[in-house]
């Protein structure tokens, strides 16, 4: 059963965590970005937990929790602690929800991995923990990210072999994430359907730029 009145709690804290910061409030699209993704996460994870027979509340607190840390300045080696320093941040807003200490335990080791699969506490690697990091893989090679990389990475501005080889580069490496492991059954299928899309798309697009450039004997 889905509490909403708990998601809620854990959304507005989050927001509240979001408007106080000071680099977010400076760049309004990275902070859209980084709440965008979080829902989406959040849903991503709500589906895995529904198929899995995990607590559907629970995950969804830990998802929309897993950036919390985005609220903070990063250092140097901010974005790869950026799962822990969230776990941290999350720890006492989750124990006045009153969950019990093992489940506060299990979400945190989630969010706290859920980056370079590291810790600096106790956990267990259970499914529900590996699943949080799953779902925000999985968004990750979603959709949204195509658009987003390509304009990110000024593929319009390349020139025509430039395009060609970074297609193929990121082709290559979608070709070896296809079979990767995730925690679950369910995570499992939803990840090589989405890179099934994602390798597709850039089959394809490879395939128009070959074609912009002579015409093929059919």
């Amino acid at each position: 059963m889905f509490d909403r009145e708990l998601a809620e709690k854990a959304e507005r804290f989050l927001k509240l965590r979001f408007d106080d910061a000071i680099y977010l409030n400076e760049h309004p699209d990275a902070k859209a970005y980084r709440i965008e993704h979080t829902y989406r996460v959040a849903n991503i994870g709500r589906e895995i937990a529904q198929k899995e027979g995990m607590n559907e509340t629970e995950m969804v607190i830990a998802c929309l929790l897993h950036d919390i840390s985005y609220c903070e300045e990063f250092g140097e080696d901010g974005w790869l602690e950026h799962g822990r320093r969230a776990a941290c941040i999350a720890r006492p807003f989750l124990r006045e929800l009153d969950l019990a200490e093992d489940r506060i335990n299990d979400i945190c080791y989630g969010i706290a991995i859920h980056v370079d699969d590291n810790a600096d506490f106790t956990g267990e690697r259970t499914p529900f923990a590996l699943s949080v990091g799953d779902a925000d893989n999985i968004d990750r090679f979603d959709v949204y990210r195509i658009h987003e990389t390509l304009a990110n990475d000024g593929f319009l501005s390349m020139d025509f072999e430039q395009k060609l080889q970074y297609c193929q580069k990121r082709l290559d490496k979608l070709r070896e994430l296809i079979d990767m492991q995730l925690g679950t059954k369910t995570a499992g299928e939803m990840w090589r359907s989405r890179l099934s899309f994602y390798i597709l798309f850039f089959e394809k697009l490879i395939r128009q730029l070959e074609c912009s450039e002579r015409v093929y004997d059919r």
